[in-house]
């Protein structure tokens, strides 16, 4: 065999070369040798004690990538990366123990690094060494990928959350995960000898659209029923899909029986929930911690008459302000309930219909999930019938009062009127006057005596249809000489065909007396009252008597009818106290009206038609 022949096939060109190859040619004898190192698959390496190379094959050539010429003189540790160097010192380490070693080295290979197995020998004691070097590079991905592959079953199969089963065409179940077994409460071995639908609870109408939906899709997700063999019934979420792996059904389940518990637990606590809340009398509205309106029940919406989809997501303190409180108000009222954690009042607002209401309300912050509750009520009729309790008992008292000081104070008085009247003949023209300031103020007392009695004691009335228009004019015609005395003028306009009305003329007839003289009265220096009467729309007869006296304060209008109160110097209260009871028993209602420097009218309204009282 010609050596250098061999040379040639891959560096022929340098003379070089061949006289290096020939200074080597001692270790390799014969032509048997010289051909299986040459003509070798595996890639072949000759190093000295040093681990500096001296021959190597073309087959390592072409594995490193490398030309021969390059290699020769290199040391091993330069084809090795540095962190590596240990592995050739243990191998330098074996070789003098054994005379042989074998494992796996990293080579740098262009710019990435490749695995070889390696098989190292001597070939002269301590001088020579061959080594056999095999890539394996791509064989170490592939087990490296395999491993990786086996983890990502252990991680997706094995060990899963989830249960995991694999079953045939026919439903039989061939494989399953721990979870799975776990879920169905059976052994392995029990779970891979079941048919799949042996579980299935009901095969309804439901299971049947299901699995014909499953075999027409190729995959589905649902939720069915499942029999344990203990009996237990469990609600399973699932998703399966045909011909997963390697032909057979792969199904994924997860126990949902605790969570569908739970929600039809919390549906039913919030069924609960709603009712109370859209139930309660007492309006009721939940507040974010911003303040907004996040849910109002239908209480609440009747009592603010808003709409919840009006009030919902809109700001409280915004809202609170168009039914116009003040800034102040607002602003104590939420300190409280955020330093405090509650806040209680009451409170005056005024509604879009420009209806006042009086609101009592309690208010709790983060009552749960940092959501504030308030709670409020209308008071405002509780408010007028304190009022009107309240005026109720005075009257009762001031009643029996007054039934004792009339009847005392009528038996001196008649016999005062008696002698009055004996000495009337006998008084000189000089004393005429003080007479008459007597006799008088006797009267005045009588009429005192009299209003007193009516609040003593209840009036025997008859109701009977009387023409509301023909008192007023007979009432209008007694004071018309009074009101040219205070320079009073009356302007009245009579609805025509009003209808008659159910009742007491002589109280009908005081009634008007008194606001009309009170009317008068309030003009020192004259001016008119303006007597109107028309029909209402909601079968009630409407008497506004107006003035164009000074006017009454607001603060002071809820207190007229109120016993002894009045605003005149020498009045006592008594006459519009009477007025508002007269009015009352007549099942009316009295309004009032007032401006300071405009005037006062006084709206009454009757009804047509005779009402019982309670």
């Amino acid at each position: 065999m010609t050596f250098n022949k061999k040379l040639n096939r891959y560096d022929a060109d340098d003379l070089e070369k061949k006289s290096i190859y020939k200074s080597n040619s001692n270790f390799l004898n014969g032509e048997l040798i010289e051909g299986i190192f040459f003509n070798a698959a595996d890639g072949m390496v000759i190093f000295d004690e040093s681990g500096r190379i001296l021959e190597v094959n073309p087959s390592f050539c072409t594995s490193v990538h490398r030309n021969r010429h390059d290699l020769i003189g290199l040391t091993l540790e330069k084809l090795v990366p540095f962190e590596m160097h240990f592995k050739l010192d243990m191998q330098a380490k074996i070789l003098k123990e054994k005379n042989s070693v074998r494992g796996v080295l990293p080579i740098l290979v262009k710019d990435s690094l490749s695995y070889f197995e390696f098989t190292t020998s001597t070939l002269q004691k301590d001088t020579l060494f061959l080594s056999i070097f095999r890539d394996i590079t791509e064989k170490r991905k592939l087990e490296q990928k395999v491993r990786k592959n086996e983890e990502l079953y252990k991680d997706l199969f094995a060990e899963a959350l989830d249960g995991i089963i694999f079953w045939t065409e026919k439903g039989k179940i061939v494989n399953a995960n721990e979870s799975a077994c776990k879920i169905f409460e059976s052994s392995y071995d029990d779970l891979v000898s079941k048919n799949i639908n042996d579980y299935i609870y009901s095969k309804d109408d439901k299971f049947k659209k299901m699995y014909k939906n499953l075999f027409e899709c190729g995959a589905i997700r649902d939720e069915l029923v499942f029999l344990m063999p203990n009996g237990q019934k469990k609600s399973l979420e699932f998703t399966t899909k045909l011909h997963a792996v390697e032909g057979y059904h792969l199904t994924i389940l997860r126990n949902v029986s605790d969570t569908r518990r739970m929600e039809k637990e919390l549906r039913e606590s919030e069924l609960k929930f709603r009712k109370v809340f859209e139930g309660a009398i007492e309006g009721i509205i939940i507040l974010n911690n911003d303040f907004k309106i996040v849910d109002i029940n239908q209480a609440g919406e009747k009592l603010l008459k808003n709409l919840k989809k009006d009030l919902v997501g809109h700001s409280f303190t915004e809202i609170l302000r168009e039914f116009q409180l003040s800034d102040d108000e607002i602003q104590l009222y939420s300190t409280d309930l955020i330093r405090k954690g509650k806040a209680t009042g009451t409170v005056e607002v005024t509604l879009r219909s420009d209806e006042t209401k009086f609101i009592e309300f309690a208010a709790k912050h983060n009552v749960f999930s940092e959501f504030s509750l308030i709670t409020f009520k209308d008071i405002t009729e509780k408010l007028e019938m304190d009022v009107k309790l309240r005026k109720s008992d005075t009257l009762h008292v001031i009643g029996e009062l007054a039934a004792g000081i009339a009847h005392e104070i009528r038996n001196p008085m008649t016999a005062l009127k008696g002698f009055i009247q004996l000495l009337e003949d006998n008084i000189e023209e000089d004393y005429s006057m003080y007479f008459n300031i007597i006799t008088s103020e006797l009267q005045r007392i009588d009429s005192i005596i009299n209003e007193f009695l009516i609040l003593a004691k209840p009036q025997a009335v008859k109701f009977i249809e009387r023409d509301i228009t023909q008192i007023m004019e007979e009432t209008v015609k007694f004071l018309s000489a009074q009101a040219v005395l205070h320079n009073v003028q009356f302007q009245t306009y009579y609805e025509k065909d009003l209808p008659p009305i159910y009742c007491e003329q002589n109280q009908m007839k005081k009634v008007f007396i008194n606001l009309i003289k009170n009317a008068i009265e309030v003009m020192p220096k004259g001016g008119f009252v303006t007597i109107t009467m028309n029909s209402a729309s909601d079968e009630r007869i409407h008497i506004s008597i107006q003035d164009e006296g000074c006017g009454i304060p607001k603060d002071k209008i809820n207190k007229l009818g109120q016993p002894f109160y009045t605003t005149k110097e020498r009045g006592t209260g008594l006459g519009l106290m009477v007025t508002y009871k007269i009015v009352e028993e007549h099942a009316g209602t009295i309004e009032v009206e007032s401006e300071l420097g405009v005037g006062t009218n006084f709206h009454i309204y009757l009804p047509l038609r005779k009402k019982e009282r309670k």
